[in-house]
């Protein structure tokens, strides 16, 4: 193609952090995946048998073939062991919710492969830039499709609600480019690089066209894209003998809180254990749920059911609630609900740094420190620093 094919995978498949520690019986292995820049990667199979086997998924759209989508596809289905086996047990437990919500808003199913590419279907994940959950939303990003983030909350790691607002911000992104690839490619590195790619190629409208005016990582995104759907649908069944991880749980139940809720009185009055708490609902800082703030969401496995239901709501709310919600916290609370996307308020904990909260929120330290009008980087335990 006369054009630079990187064989570099996009930095958030490199490593996985997770923000919550699962329970004993749910934990499960990270693998972390590079391919150097001067390997070229080939198969047990023949260029025709891969492009044939594309051409039978009939997707929504195009899947192209080339050196670079063939290191990818190689790499997955035949290279991986831990990752790609982690990644496929949690679709178990993850496609269905993903495929539901994209079916609503009218979109191609394969996009949920686009989770798997950012995240492995992690939904506390996080990158070194500070991206957030299985879809991987900066800070800004997740505000501007509907995300709440507060002292209390980040819905970025709510797997229904990242998802809705992910579908969302595709939806938006075609709109924009009318082209699925080129906005899968901004899904990655925003609208801007992409218009930018788009002028440096003379106006040509397709992936391959700009593709070597992307950034780096964005080139290596669509072809991870297509190896990753390659890989689920012709490499499952060898990678899952290579294993044998615990799958995620097929069966959870939601339940509506609209009072403030803290963990630990569910874990107390119910007898479920608080680390399987904090794993199915990662999107609740300071094990507390804001119900006052409006109606929340609490998920718990199918078979603490029970235990949940037979505890009475008032006996549930008011166990304990002068310990865990003390004056000081309910304006916390009443703070935290009332940030809006123009203005958050993150008050600092014993051991942040004003690097660790730019990395939460997806800024830079400078701004930060200009935004707060701060004349050196030395922070005290309370004290409040805005972000915009």
């Amino acid at each position: 193609m006369g054009q630079e094919l990187p064989t570099e995978l996009p930095d958030s498949l490199k490593t996985e952090t997770p923000l919550v520690t699962p329970p004993d019986s749910l934990k499960l292995d990270d693998d972390q995946v590079t391919l150097p820049d001067s390997l070229v990667l080939t198969s047990k199979m023949s260029d025709e048998a891969i492009i044939a086997r594309l051409e039978a998924l009939n997707p929504y759209f195009s899947l192209p073939f080339n050196p670079v989508v063939r290191n990818y596809i190689v790499s997955y289905s035949e290279r991986k062991g831990k990752g790609m086996k982690l990644a496929m047990d949690r679709s178990a437990y993850y496609f269905p919710i993903i495929e539901e919500i994209l079916r609503n808003h009218s979109l191609p199913l394969e996009l949920k492969y686009l989770a798997v590419v950012e995240s492995k279907l992690n939904p506390t994940a996080r990158s070194r830039a500070g991206a957030t959950g299985m879809w991987q939303f900066m800070y800004r990003t997740a505000l501007l499709n509907g995300l709440v983030i507060n002292s209390y909350v980040d819905e970025r790691m709510d797997v229904v609600k990242s998802t809705e607002a992910a579908a969302r911000h595709l939806t938006k992104l075609y709109e924009m480019f009318g082209d699925w690839p080129l906005a899968i490619s901004a899904y990655n590195c925003g609208s801007g690089n992409v218009r930018k790619a788009i002028s440096l190629a003379g106006g040509k409208s397709d992936f391959w066209s700009v593709y070597k005016y992307l950034p780096r990582e964005t080139r290596g995104y669509m072809p991870a894209f297509v190896g990753m759907m390659y890989a689920f649908e012709y490499a499952g069944d060898s990678l899952k003998e290579l294993y044998s991880l615990v799958a995620m749980p097929e069966q959870v139940d939601t339940f509506q809180i609209r009072h403030n809720l803290h963990f630990k009185q569910i874990s107390e009055t119910t007898g479920v254990p608080l680390d399987e708490i904090e794993y199915y609902n990662p999107q609740y800082y300071n094990k507390i749920i804001p119900g006052d703030s409006g109606v929340c969401t609490l998920i718990l496995p199918e078979h603490r059911t029970e235990a949940y239901m037979a505890v009475p709501a008032d006996s549930l709310y008011h166990y304990k609630a002068d310990i865990f919600f003390s004056q000081k916290v309910i304006r916390d609370l009443a703070s935290g609900a009332s940030s809006s996307g123009a203005r958050h308020c993150h008050v600092v904990k014993e051991g942040e740094t004003l690097s660790h909260i730019a990395s939460r929120y997806g800024v830079k330290v400078k701004s930060l420190m200009r935004w707060n009008h701060l004349k050196s980087d030395r922070l005290r335990i309370g004290q409040k620093i805005y972000i915009y």
